[in-house]
This record gives C-alpha cells, sequence and structure tokens, in this order.
C-alpha cells in the first residue's frame, strides 16, 4: 500500500526525488512557463473532516440512545440559531459605527466647503478631507498589522477553509476583532472598499468560535462543553456564519445559503441545508429587527433587511409608458454582460499584477511600509475625489423631475443625499453627488435617481472609480469589494441607459440598466452565478429581474472565463492554496492513483516503542502514519527472541486474511468441476505463488509489481547490506490510519507498557480525552523527554482508524479525486491488490 501526501490535490503528491516522465509533468502541471513566475508560497495544512472510527468513537456510538442523539441535534440546533443572531448584532454594530464615523466626516467637510466656496480656501476643506481620511486608514492598518490575516475581505480564506485547507489564524478571535473594527475604519476612511465582504469572514469567525466556548486569545477562559470537537462539525458551523455574514450584509438569506454552497463547502447534506438557511434567516431578521427600531423608532417591524438594499424599482405614476424592462431590452443586457466581463477580466489581470508586486516588493520589507501603502492609497483617493468634484464636475438643473422611487436607511430620500458643492443655487454638483455620499448612497443615486447625470461624468466616475478600486484591493486593511464593483458596474449601467435614452430617444428604465450594469461587472469580477443571481434578486425584492440578471451573469462569466479567473481564485492561486476545484481536467484521467501516490511511507506498527515514535514523530512532517505488519515467511523464528515482533505478527494473524491462501483453497474447491479450463487457470495461479528458484533475479520479480511499493524497515531495526534482497523488498499488510495528534496525546498521557507485561494492561484513553486538545493539539517538540521510557511499547491499536477511504493503485484519477474532495477527505491509503489484505 501507499499513501497520498497530507493535502491531496490535483499536483504531484511525490517527493521532490521522484521522477517523472515529461508526459506525466505536463499533466500534473509540474511544467511551467518561463512566463508563469513561482511566487513565494506557503504550506498549509489540511482539516480532518473524515471521522476516526476508532474504539473510543466506537464506544460513544454504543452508548448513544435516542435520547442523547436528540440531544445532541437540539444543541446543533440552538448553536446555529445563536450564531445567526450573533453574526446579525456584529453587522447592527458594523453599520451603526460605519453610518456615524460618515455622517460626522461629511457634515463637517460639507460645512467646511460651503464655507470656503465664497471665500477661496477649498485648500483648508481639502486638509481637513485628507486628516479624517488618513486618520481612520492608519487605525485601519494598525489593526492588520496586529493580525495580518484581516486585510482584505477574507472570502478567499474563508472559501480555501471551506475546502478543506487549514490557514493559521483564519478562524481566531483576534482576526474577528481586528476584522470587525477595522472595516469600520477603512469604510469610512474614504477608501474604495465595501463591509459586506469582511462580514461574511466575522460571520466565519463567528461559528467557528462560538460552539467551541474557548479561545486562544483568553486562554484561562475555559468552558466543559464537550460537544463538537471536530473538524467536521466546526466545519459545518463556519458553512453556516458565512451563509449569515452574506445574508446580514444583502439581506439575502436563500443568496447566503447558496454562497455557502457555491462557493464553499466541497461537502454538503440536506440537514446541513437547513441549518444553514436557519441560521442565515436568523442573522437577518435579527439585523432588520434592530435596524429598524434604531431607524424608523418602530420595534418589532421589518423595513431594513441587509446592511445593502437596493431599494424598489418602479415608474412613476405619471408615465404610462414607462416599463421596468422588455424583451427587447435583452439585447442590451447580453452586450452588458459581455463588456461587464471584459472588464472584470481586466480589472482582475491589473489586480493580480498589484498583488504580485506587493508580495516580491511590500511583503518582504518592515511591516511599516504596508501602513505608509495604505496611507498612500488614502491620500491619493481623496485628492482625486476632491479634485473631480471641484473640476470635473457639472452642475445640474434642480428642477429636473426627481420622483421619490426608493428611501435610503433612516429618514433620509433620495433627494436629501443630493451634493451643491461648488454650485450656485437650485442646481447641483453631478459628481460630488457620487463622490461625497456612502457608496450605497451613490448605488441609490444611480438606481434611481430621475435627475440625469451626464455623459463625461459617469465616464470620469467609473474611470477613476475603476482605477482606483483596483489599486485598494489588496492593501493592508480590511476591505470587501462587492460595494465598490456594484457602484462601477451601475455607473457604466447608467451611462448605457444615458446613451440609449438621451441620444437615441428609447423609452426605457434607468435604473434597470444600472443594476444590470452592475451585475455585469460584479459578475466579471467575482465570477459567481447562482448565489450572485439571488442575492441581487433579493437585494431588488422585484422577482421580474431574476431572468434578465441571470443572463447578464452567465455572459459576464463565460466573457471573463476565457482570458482568466475570479478575482477570489487568483488570490487563492497567489497565495499557494491548494484548493480543489470542482471536477478534474480530462487529461488527468491519463493517470492513476499509483502516478501520484507517495511510495516512500513513513509508518508504524501495531505495537511499536516509545524511542521509535518520538522520532517518527520529531524526524516528519506527516499528519498520518500508516499502521503496518510484514508478511514474513519465517515468522517462528521472529517470534522466539522479540516480544515486539512477536505481538504485531500475532496482530496480524488474528486481523488479516491471506488472499494467496484463500485463492488456493478456491482453486482446490474448482478442480473438482470437469472444465479443464478452470484446472489450468488453478494450476497457472498456483505456480505464480511459489517461491522462486534459487539462481532466479528475485530484484526483477519484485519490479515487475509495478504497484507495490515494499517499505525496508523492521521494527527497532535499521537496513543493513547483510540482508537478502527479499527482506529488503518484503510486502507489507495494511490495518490502519494513526493520526500525529493521536500519538502524541497518547505520549504525553503515558499509554504504554513495558515488555514484560501484557498490552492490556496499557491504560485506555476515552473519546473525551482524546479531544479535550481540540483544535490545538500538543506538538511533540513540547513533550519532555525526560518522563518518556524509550523501552516502553505503545498499542495504538486502539485508536487507528481501522476503516478509512482506501483506493486501489489502478483507480483513476478522476475517481480518486471525486472521493477525495466530496469526502473532505485528508489522507487516503491506495492498498495494493497483490498479497495480503485486511479484514
Amino acid at each position: 500500500m501507499a499513501c497520498c501526501r497530507n493535502c491531496f490535490c490535483c499536483q504531484c503528491c511525490c517527493r521532490e526525488g521522484e521522477t517523472r516522465t515529461p508526459e506525466e509533468l505536463t499533466i500534473l502541471g509540474e511544467i511551467r512557463d518561463e512566463e508563469d513566475e513561482i511566487l513565494p508560497r506557503k504550506d498549509y495544512e489540511s482539516l480532518d473532516y473524515d471521522r476516526c472510527i476508532n474504539e473510543p468513537y466506537v464506544e460513544v456510538l454504543e452508548g448513544m440512545d435516542n435520547k442523547n442523539a436528540r440531544k445532541y441535534e437540539a444543541v446543533r440546533w440552538v448553536m446555529v440559531f445563536v450564531i445567526g443572531v450573533t453574526v446579525g448584532l456584529v453587522g447592527l454594530f458594523v453599520d451603526f459605527f460605519v453610518h456615524l464615523f460618515t455622517k460626522i466626516k461629511f457634515s463637517v467637510i460639507a460645512d467646511s466647503i460651503e464655507k470656503c466656496t465664497d471665500k477661496g480656501c477649498l485648500s483648508l476643506s481639502l486638509l481637513e478631507l485628507l486628516t479624517f481620511n488618513v486618520v481612520f486608514v492608519f487605525i485601519a492598518s494598525v489593526l492588520v498589522l496586529i493580525e495580518p490575516v484581516a486585510a482584505g475581505s477574507g472570502i478567499p480564506e474563508i472559501k480555501s477553509y471551506l475546502n478543506g485547507v487549514k490557514i493559521p489564524g483564519i478562524v481566531r478571535l483576534r482576526t474577528f476583532l481586528c476584522k470587525a473594527a477595522g472595516v469600520l475604519f477603512s469604510v469610512a476612511g474614504g477608501l474604495f472598499v465595501g463591509k459586506e465582504g469582511p462580514m461574511i469572514h466575522s460571520g466565519a469567525i463567528v461559528g467557528a468560535g462560538l460552539p467551541q466556548f474557548q479561545s486562544i486569545t483568553f486562554k484561562r477562559i475555559k468552558f466543559d462543553f464537550p460537544y463538537f470537537r471536530s473538524d467536521r462539525d466546526k466545519r459545518d458551523f463556519v458553512s453556516a456564519g458565512a451563509a449569515a455574514g452574506v445574508a446580514a450584509a444583502f439581506g439575502a438569506p436563500i443568496g447566503g445559503t447558496l454562497f455557502s454552497l457555491e462557493e464553499g463547502s466541497s461537502f454538503w447534506n440536506q440537514a446541513l441545508t437547513w441549518k444553514v438557511l436557519f441560521c442565515s434567516m436568523s442573522a437577518t431578521f435579527t439585523l432588520n429587527f434592530f435596524r429598524s427600531g434604531i431607524n424608523f423608532n418602530k420595534w418589532g417591524s421589518f423595513q431594513l433587511p441587509g446592511l445593502l438594499n437596493f431599494g424598489e424599482f418602479k415608474c412613476s405614476d405619471g408615465e404610462k409608458k414607462c416599463h421596468l424592462w422588455t424583451a427587447v431590452d435583452l439585447g442590451f443586457f447580453i452586450l452588458m454582460g459581455v463588456v461587464g466581463g471584459l472588464m472584470g477580466a481586466l480589472f482582475n489581470c491589473m489586480n493580480k499584477c498589484l498583488a504580485k508586486y506587493r508580495m516580491r516588493h511590500i511583503h518582504p520589507k518592515a511591516r511599516f511600509i504596508r501602513v505608509l501603502e495604505s496611507l498612500l492609497v488614502a491620500m491619493v483617493t481623496t485628492v482625486v475625489i476632491f479634485s473631480a468634484s471641484v473640476l470635473l464636475g457639472e452642475c445640474r438643473d434642480l428642477s429636473s423631475p426627481m420622483t421619490l422611487n426608493s428611501t435610503l436607511s433612516g429618514s433620509e430620500d433620495i433627494n436629501s443625499t443630493i451634493r451643491q458643492f461648488f454650485c450656485s443655487n437650485k442646481t447641483y454638483n453631478d459628481m460630488a453627488t457620487l463622490f461625497f455620499n456612502p457608496q450605497e448612497a451613490a448605488i441609490h443615486q444611480l438606481f434611481h435617481q430621475d435627475g440625469t447625470f451626464s455623459l463625461v461624468t459617469l465616464s470620469i466616475f467609473f474611470l477613476l472609480y475603476f482605477l482606483l478600486a483596483c489599486w485598494t484591493y489588496g492593501v493592508s486593511v480590511p476591505s470587501g469589494l462587492f460595494v465598490p464593483s456594484l457602484l462601477c458596474g451601475a455607473a457604466f449601467g447608467r451611462l448605457v441607459a444615458n446613451i440609449l435614452k438621451v441620444k437615441l430617444g428609447l423609452h426605457i428604465y434607468s435604473g434597470t440598466f444600472a443594476l444590470i450594469g452592475a451585475a455585469a461587472f460584479l459578475g466579471g469580477v467575482v465570477r459567481m452565478t447562482i448565489s450572485l443571481t439571488v442575492i441581487l434578486i433579493e437585494s431588488t425584492n422585484e422577482i421580474t429581474y431574476g431572468l434578465p440578471i441571470m443572463i447578464t451573469l452567465m455572459v459576464a462569466k463565460w466573457t471573463g472565463d476565457f482570458f482568466n479567473k475570479g478575482i477570489y481564485d487568483i488570490h487563492i492561486q497567489l497565495k499557494g492554496v491548494p484548493l480543489l476545484e470542482w471536477e478534474t481536467e480530462v487529461e488527468m484521467d491519463k493517470l492513476t492513483a499509483s502516478n501520484i501516490m507517495e511510495p516512500n511511507l513513513t509508518y508504524v506498527y501495531p505495537h511499536t516503542r516509545v524511542q521509535s515514535l518520538v522520532s517518527i514523530l520529531r524526524t516528519t512532517v506527516y499528519h498520518a502514519f500508516p499502521v503496518v505488519t510484514e508478511n514474513r515467511q519465517n515468522e517462528r523464528d521472529f517470534m522466539k527472541g522479540n516480544i515486539l515482533i512477536s505481538n504485531n505478527i500475532r496482530f496480524k494473524k488474528s486481523n488479516i486474511v491471506s488472499r494467496a491462501a484463500e485463492q488456493r483453497r478456491r482453486c482446490q474447491s474448482m478442480k473438482s468441476y470437469p472444465s479443464s479450463e478452470l484446472r489450468n487457470v488453478c494450476d497457472e495461479q498456483n505456480a505464480t505463488v511459489e517461491p522462486a528458484e534459487e539462481g532466479e533475479d528475485l530484484l526483477q520479480q519484485m519490479l515487475e509489481r509495478r504497484h507495490a511499493p515494499y517499505p525496508n524497515l523492521y521494527p527497532d531495526q535499521s537496513p543493513s547490506e547483510e540482508w537478502t534482497m527479499e527482506e529488503r523488498f518484503r510486502p507489507l499488510t495494511f490495518h490502519g490510519l494513526i493520526l500525529r495528534s493521536q500519538l502524541v496525546n497518547l505520549l504525553i498521557r503515558g499509554v504504554c507498557y513495558s515488555e514484560n507485561q501484557s498490552s492490556a494492561t496499557q491504560p485506555r484513553l476515552s473519546f473525551a480525552e482524546m479531544t479535550e486538545d481540540y483544535p490545538r493539539y500538543p506538538d511533540i517538540h513540547e513533550v519532555d523527554l525526560a518522563l518518556l521510557n524509550p523501552r516502553m511499547i505503545v498499542d495504538v491499536t486502539p485508536y487507528m482508524n481501522t476503516s478509512p477511504y482506501t483506493v486501489s493503485p489502478n483507480t483513476r484519477i478522476s475517481q480518486v479525486f471525486n472521493l477525495f474532495r466530496t469526502m473532505g477527505l485528508r489522507h487516503l491509503p491506495v492498498v495494493n491488490a497483490v498479497g495480503e489484505h485486511f479484514t
């Protein structure tokens, strides 16, 4: 047998010393073009989603009756509800302080601009705006220095986590505090970022932390809560928390559930669907209840479902020819999807180049350099929006029809966000109206403002916002990309609507084109389809938009996929995360499991000395070890003087069946049949199992068994030059897998027995004791070796997983991949079909 690497992926799973044919290297993706530069990588670990079926776990199952099972399920539902409510309260906290800081900043700046417009001291207003933005961004960037994982939106990291990759610090409490507090200041600091992406990350952290009732940040605070002590349970709660974050951000519980299904988890079931949807609903209505009560003073009403609400799309009562969209408009929507996909591909390409530059030239330097970059982006953004509003904004007439089509958060209506900066009475500055408002208010302006924005203003705004948003995503502050992409795309859609409406005289609804433009650009950037369609439908509260949004997103995704991947997949790839795709490439099926397995195994025996275990754990980085016994023909000689070898051989005899012996027995029974063919086949098969004659090339026979790796270590022995060829290439019998964390736990707790005793005298650990230190098990280097007796023997058989998923060496890669990804495995043994096998 052989075992796949710690984290299985569609790349080569053998050590660096292994040689591959050029065809195998090409198929496995190890031959790169010269232009494809290799960036610094991190050694990520996988999560153990598969259950370890050992004796302590079986004892728990045997003690579980229907009453305990219902209690366990009830506790799970309660935790899901608590996660949803908590995520809703986190969203309320973020929204309240972002709104407060933004309102204070824009009020001060508006008063200053109004006074300085006549006095000619606009430079003082610019300085005040710079001060606000630089201070806010500085605080956000310092929080990221405290916990670097809090930078960005966190969606790539959470997507990787749900896919089975463990990223250090991604779901820690300190990350949550820095993320939730940092996004307040990054958004209030005027950066072109959103708070919706960090809400998803924050929700995932809440889902990971609450069911554990402990935190590494507060090590002394511990509660005796014996439930959910596995990566499998934690993954389910992280899925629910991430979905609740989407639901709270957009008021879209169904979209949040689909987001967690489409973009995150590689493993899913019906029970998890119900829990995730319930968690999303809890988050949505918790946030809706408190926001409606605070903003409208109507407690018990539900009028503000999410942090971002697109408002109600409807035509004015006096316009009889008005329609939201028609079948003719679908042609324009498809073209907008193509353009949105192209712009999204360009955005991703530029951001990828910027990310590579940061990884090479900024991240390796002192950490304060990242703060300086964030401050530079903040200052450039501030100067650009102020200068564009002063120099490039057009004064539009306020008398143009502006019907109230929707309400913003609080008591503000659409006209209250009109900015008259640098314009005379009864006119407003269209550029300032877009730049000197929160991004959500600017989106509402583009969706629902009946007053026109000039073509020049929309073009300049789109170009500036596109470039600055691309530059900003990736700096060392908590930042989301949903709202900037929506705002940039809404400007594009409104530009198209103005051209069709003003220049060509078509009767169209501008808000619909702004919405479709937002969907096209966002779809071209993130490449989401199902979940994004439902999110946008729920945000608009208009089911009739389902078809145009879906078509636009599909076209945008297909167009963008011709050039590159989505922005989140690009950043996952740049970070070196071994994320598994949904399917393998067609050419991968040219290979089998034997081509990617690790043949040079580090293994343990059922009964192994403490000295050997310590040596294995301290000299390897593997997180699981196969438990094997050797297939010896001269077992009697080995059983005479060595208790350790004797124990291992007894275990093998009691747990395996020899395929060769079973085959001979069946052939003997077959010879009673009259068919000569059966007798000939049996004679040939019996001939193959006879020992080789003297002088025959035994090495050549062994090598001809191309799928049979033969490890070469005996218990407590090292390879010797005096060993015969048979001893060097003796096959092994696989019995199960034992995890590194389990071995270290056994050593720390002194689970062993001496040579003059039976293995029955070895102390037994319960399932609670085995999982007590989850999720941070002790490391072998933390073990005090002076407390260990190296000659003691550890019986690992009660704690190994005796029934892990296995595959044959001849299994095709697509089958291996589907089993590995679907079941959420971390280790997948490849068991040789030749020789003995376990029962």
